[in-house]
């Protein structure tokens, strides 16, 4: 494969394979850096966004639009397997390219054995079904290209457009794959990759020698920064500058990053995705503001200085669009907390203290945009002892707890450290039974890792009644041994076994947030944030709690 050749997707899914087969991380970037380096420069762009799992460059707001419905409808076709055929191998496999290329395997194998596909088809066949509408138009589309692959072009073909390799690559491994191959350093890749939102023109420049002068490009969303969750106050003395910290109310709502420039504006969430849409009272309040920005926030629902509950906000997500009189009864304020950039300057490389100084100009108190949006208090604290104190008070405002920061910090896009810290205690425990197990995500694909779970009604009523859904707190080796289990007390399957009804006899121990009122359950009630503590193999059914001790949990409505 020369340097001038045209990249082959058997190529690509060949060296995807061997990368999935290398366990360690340096061994997946020096295989992707070959790869890379023997590319042409059109080709290059594609395979570095490809092997980032992502269709078209960060900036870039088109989408496919295919689901796995039309997916698994386009290979039925193809294949002539059925739908009956083909779900169970999803819950098997729990892989969709998987489950083309098996299934491709055995009823094509002879069809095509020579791979033709190349990346600018893949590349032409994305754009076509961006731009396509109508299920039945993009199967046609989908049809028409897997009949002409072999089983591996499938597979990736079909991993590409469900936008998961899952071959244990991150974006931060394909940029470590290009400085390699370019002999650039990796912090200068990583932040020309930030700066401009594609990883591919990020490769060509490196390959160039042209990473230095990179200006900012606005309207792609940059990877949030992370909080670690605080042990207790002793963890927090020990973690921030004696001199003082910043503490500030840990908002219940939806993070948000907004991006400002020339009269345009755009909100993208913590993954990534744009949903200004949902959010029309905030472009006017954003469009306001005295300078191009990007700024690091969070979205809550409030009338007035009252913060009201997150199930109020959750009547907006996932709605394509809102109409009025949704924007009447569910307000919400865009509340900012950092800013990564202002007047042509990136800031997240200056210390906390800087970025909220220059926020503080541009959000002054009181001024046009407060009603919808506000800058958020971050008091100076030195004394860890008065945390207690603003704890209390940050509840009362109906917030979750605490956030506290280091005014020393840079802004580590996608980093999760100890330079910001979240202090949220859990309201209670509840010990409960498992009622329902369902097939996990990723990694955990292959083992029954969501558990459903209830209460009982009363002391003398043992009817279950589930309030939550947990699928954190429990290891690799505990869920394994209770996959077994479930599957061998498994009253009734769904899905082809992807979820079951399973004899409640595995108690846990949870904790949460916050208990909520909920249509969701037959007990009224749903968990926010269910975490798995403990399996509680000393406690029998009957000894579970009750509805009545969940009711007692209720945190009072805050009224407007």
């Amino acid at each position: 494969m020369g340097a001038q050749s045209q990249g082959l997707l058997d190529d690509f899914a060949r060296v995807a394979e061997s990368v999935a087969a290398t366990t360690k991380k340096l061994g997946k970037a020096a295989l992707l850096g070959d790869y890379f380096h023997q590319l042409d420069d059109a080709d290059l762009v594609r395979a570095a966004r490809y092997f980032a799992g992502q269709q078209f460059a960060l900036h870039d707001a088109r989408t496919t639009n295919v689901g796995g419905v039309v997916l698994r409808d386009a290979l039925g076709e193809v294949t002539g397997l059925d739908v009956e055929n083909l779900r169970p191998r999803d819950v098997r496999l729990g892989d969709a390219g998987e489950v083309a290329f098996e299934a491709m395997t055995e009823t094509r194998a002879d069809a095509v054995t020579e791979p033709t596909f190349t990346l600018i088809e893949i590349e032409t066949l994305i754009v076509q079904l961006s731009e396509t509408r109508g299920t039945k138009n993009k199967k046609a589309l989908l049809v028409q290209a897997l009949q002409r692959a072999t089983p591996l072009e499938a597979k990736y073909l079909v991993k590409l457009l469900v936008g998961d390799l899952r071959i244990g690559l991150k974006e931060g491994l394909v940029e470590d794959a290009v400085a390699r191959a370019f002999g650039q350093m990796l912090a200068h890749v990583a932040q020309v990759n930030m700066l401009v939102g594609d990883i591919g023109e990020t490769a060509v420049r490196a390959r160039h020698g042209e990473l230095e002068g990179v200006a900012m490009r606005l309207f792609h969303p940059l990877k949030f920064m992370l909080a670690t969750a605080a042990v207790d106050l002793a963890d927090v003395a020990r973690t921030m500058p004696e001199d003082f910290f910043f503490v500030e109310d840990k908002f219940d709502g939806i993070r948000a990053q907004a991006h400002v420039q020339t009269g345009r504006v755009a909100l993208f969430s913590r993954t990534l995705d744009e949903i200004s849409h949902r959010f029309p009272e905030l472009i006017a309040p954003l469009k306001s503001l005295p300078s191009d920005a990007i700024i690091d926030g969070e979205i809550v629902p409030a009338r007035g200085e009252t913060i009201l509950p997150f199930a109020e906000l959750q009547k907006r997500l996932g709605r394509k669009t809102v109409g009025d009189e949704l924007l009447a009864t569910t307000p919400v304020v865009f509340i900012a907390y950092d800013l990564l950039y202002a007047s042509g300057r990136v800031l997240i490389d200056a210390p906390l203290s800087e970025r909220r100084a220059v926020l503080e100009t541009m959000l002054a108190p009181g001024g046009a945009t407060a009603a919808a949006l506000r800058l958020s208090e971050a008091k100076r604290v030195r004394d860890v002892a008065m945390l207690d104190e603003e704890f209390t008070a940050a509840r009362g405002r109906g917030n979750e707890g605490l956030m506290i920061k280091d005014p020393r910090s840079a802004y580590k896009p996608g980093k999760r450290g100890r330079e910001w810290l979240k202090l949220k205690r859990p309201l209670a425990t509840l010990d409960v039974v498992v009622t329902a197990v369902e097939v996990g995500h990723g990694k955990r694909r292959h083992l029954l890792s969501d558990y459903t779970f209830a209460v009982r009604r009363s002391e003398t009523d043992a009817e279950l009644l589930n309030v939550g859904k947990a699928y954190s707190g429990l290891t690799d080796v505990e869920l394994a041994e209770l996959t077994e289990w479930f599957r061998a007390h498994t009253i009734q399957e769904f899905a082809h076994g992807r979820v079951r009804v399973v004899e409640p006899r595995i108690i846990l121990e949870v904790t949460f947030d916050r208990v909520q009122e909920s249509k969701r359950h037959k007990s009224g009630y749903a968990l926010r944030f269910p975490r798995i503590l403990r399996l509680r193999d000393d406690k029998a059914l009957a000894e579970i709690d009750t509805l009545a001790t969940v009711r007692q949990l209720v945190e009072p409505e805050r009224k407007e």
